[in-house]
């Protein structure tokens, strides 16, 4: 793997060292209070920055108000301590500021037998960190698997079993949506089912073309790494006015708020609104898989 970062600007290098120290800063902090040995004793064996800015082709649109992430794959000693627990305060302090960091921060935390695993099993996402990421922090005698050559027929039968089961479940999470709008009349669980069926498109749309998914919830997160997937799913969520943007906030927030929170209110209109822009993303989400599971076919054809 490479460990250069001499293709970045010098501000940016030094934003992402300063980054890693938080993120190291804050993980010594969540542990040091745990009483299990596996846990007060638990390290950080790897920070590799991955995607557009290991690749070279980050974005920077303030016009278009997109900014790409410095994505972050975090490897720790053991399963425990990837749970979110140990995290929340690690992505607080990495929020972009008027401080030392300006760049998003997406940091996903896998143990290294996980990654290891992944690797054994040809996983395309974790082979192309492997291939284009650059390592960051080491720890020496820390070893990652050379991947594994990922058979064109397991690839499209995992991808159309992932396509299949998460189309349905979306819809369904939608039909939920309808009946609380209307019958149920309970617009809080209506906006709950609609944050659930666009998060169960996205993690479609990510599983069918890469493989992988991770435990996320926020629609901000998965949002971006969709649109970086494929730029046509932008067109699922205009941003140019403030009903716009307040919709997707209030359906971002719909995941706990909508269920916990006496204060969260969502009026009809902006229901509808975005009722409309989720099957917008349906039928997106249905082109580029799609296309995706053609390509797949295609490839398991010639490898026969």
């Amino acid at each position: 793997m490479k460990k250069s970062l001499d293709h970045l600007p010098l501000r940016k290098q030094s934003e992402l060292r300063h980054v890693v120290d938080v993120i190291k800063a804050a993980f010594e902090e969540a542990i040091s209070t745990r009483r299990a040995a596996r846990l007060k004793n638990g390290k950080i064996l790897k920070v590799i920055l991955y995607g557009s800015y290991a690749r070279g082709d980050w974005v920077h649109d303030p016009v278009g108000r997109y900014f790409s992430d410095f994505d972050l794959l975090v490897v720790v000693d053991h399963e425990d301590l990837t749970d979110g627990e140990f995290w929340h305060d690690a992505e607080n302090r990495t929020m972009p500021g008027e401080g030392e960091i300006r760049t998003p921060v997406s940091i996903i935390v896998h143990s290294l037998d996980d990654v290891n695993e992944q690797l054994d099993r040809g996983r395309y996402f974790f082979a192309d960190i492997l291939r284009e990421g650059i390592v960051l922090f080491d720890t020496p005698g820390t070893k990652l698997h050379k991947p594994a050559d990922l058979k064109a027929q397991v690839a499209l039968a995992e991808a159309e079993e992932f396509f299949t089961e998460w189309m349905a479940s979306s819809a369904s999470f939608a039909r939920g949506a309808k009946f609380y709008m209307g019958e149920g009349d309970d617009p809080k669980l209506a906006a709950f089912n609609l944050h659930q069926s666009s998060e169960h498109l996205y993690h479609c749309i990510l599983l069918v073309v890469t493989l992988y998914s991770g435990k996320a919830h926020n629609l901000a997160f998965l949002r971006k790494k969709a649109e970086a997937i494929d730029v046509r799913l932008a067109d699922a969520w205009p941003r140019e006015t403030k009903f716009e943007r307040r919709c997707f906030e209030l359906l971002r927030e719909a995941y706990m708020k909508a269920r916990y929170s006496k204060h969260y209110k969502i009026s009809g209109e902006e229901l509808a609104w975005l009722t409309e822009r989720v099957e917008v993303l349906r039928g997106l989400t249905k082109t580029v898989c799609e296309e995706r599971l053609l390509t797949l076919r295609e490839r398991a054809e010639v490898s026969e």
